[in-house]
């Protein structure tokens, strides 16, 4: 925890002159200022992020974590812990969601998974993994994020992993344990009431601990490895896109550290679990998409990709007034 904290402690800010050219350029372009809303901000922040102006997407890539939780067998999902290590066969072989998306929009994909055959402990009995465990998929994500990479989509497959991101959101940010659980994979009726006490009763274990902490106690070796990328990325001014609940509940306990942890990272979309939407209020931040997507692979990150391809199509290829011969408003 002292290693990790240490990390967060030497976070490297965005390059300085890479947003002064962006800031140079975009108000000269032929459209009336803030005309293309959003996008003029992507534009900077990827140029901010990659240090470079103007900025590209030439090696954007895809990461998903997988992992096995104990607490699902409490019963807090519709569909059996094998099915992740089927959906990791699934991916590796080209046939999720996730790959078509990837494909789409030009991003390479690589699956991590961390000792699916080992889930983690149970946490409304302890802490649901050990500080060896924690630090070893803490690494797992650090070693994952590519050299040479300008943009880390982040996205995880886990059975039952909604329960530990409702219960991190819930211990970090306060409330009720109802106020953060959703239905996941579809568990409703006295499912999704049983989900609702097995977050309680980790919430209740372990609220209190300090945010690395409660990562550990409340969290899972996939969740800790996208924590462990988001930080590698930062440390390599790679910018993130963070998809659905899962991911954001993941990498909230950095910024429960240090404020602007995740000053490198958007959201790619707001999840249909309704946690998500009051843990994107928490944290301050806004959804690029608003789908009704829930189905997690990084499957709402890889499809923002879509969005920084056309802020930078026109970012660095509108015409100035100048080039253009268009009169400015003066």
């Amino acid at each position: 925890m002292d290693d990790v904290s240490a990390l967060l402690a030497r976070l490297p800010d965005g390059d300085a002159a890479a947003a002064a050219a962006w800031a140079a350029r975009e108000p000269r372009l032929t459209k009336p200022a803030g005309s293309l809303g959003r996008l003029e901000d992507l534009s900077g922040w990827l140029s901010t992020w990659q240090g470079r102006h103007p900025p590209r997407l030439d090696a954007p890539c895809a990461r998903i974590f997988a992992g096995n939780h104990g607490v699902a067998a409490l019963g807090v999902s519709a569909f059996p812990a094998e099915v992740t290590v089927q959906m990791v066969a699934n991916f590796q072989h080209g046939g999720a969601a996730i790959n078509q998306l990837c494909r789409t929009f030009g991003v390479a994909l690589d699956v991590v998974s961390i000792d699916l055959d080992r889930p983690t402990a149970d946490f409304t009995q302890g802490p649901a993994l050990s500080e060896a465990e924690f630090a070893a998929a803490f690494q797992a994500g650090i070693d994952a994020v590519p050299e040479g990479a300008d943009l880390l989509v982040l996205g995880e497959m886990g059975i039952g992993n909604t329960t530990p991101a409702a219960a991190l959101a819930c211990a970090l940010y306060g409330g009720e344990a109802a106020d953060w659980t959703g239905r996941g994979t579809g568990v409703e009726g006295g499912a999704l009431a049983r989900k609702i006490e097995v977050v309680a009763a980790g919430v209740a274990r372990h609220r209190g601990l300090p945010p690395l902490e409660i990562l550990r106690a409340l969290g899972g070796r996939e969740l800790v490895a996208l924590a462990g990328a988001t930080v590698a990325a930062r440390m390599h001014r790679v910018p993130v896109l963070l998809d659905g609940y899962v991911v954001t509940a993941a990498v909230a306990a950095l910024k429960a550290v240090r404020p602007d942890a995740l000053d490198h990272c958007r959201v790619a979309h707001v999840s249909a679990e309704p946690g998500h939407r009051r843990l994107l209020a928490a944290l301050g931040t806004e959804p690029l998409l608003d789908l009704g997507l829930r189905l997690g692979e990084g499957s709402g990150a890889a499809l923002a990709v879509g969005l920084l391809r056309g802020a930078l199509a026109c970012h660095n290829g509108m015409a100035t007034f100048d080039e253009a011969g268009v009169s400015d408003k003066g």
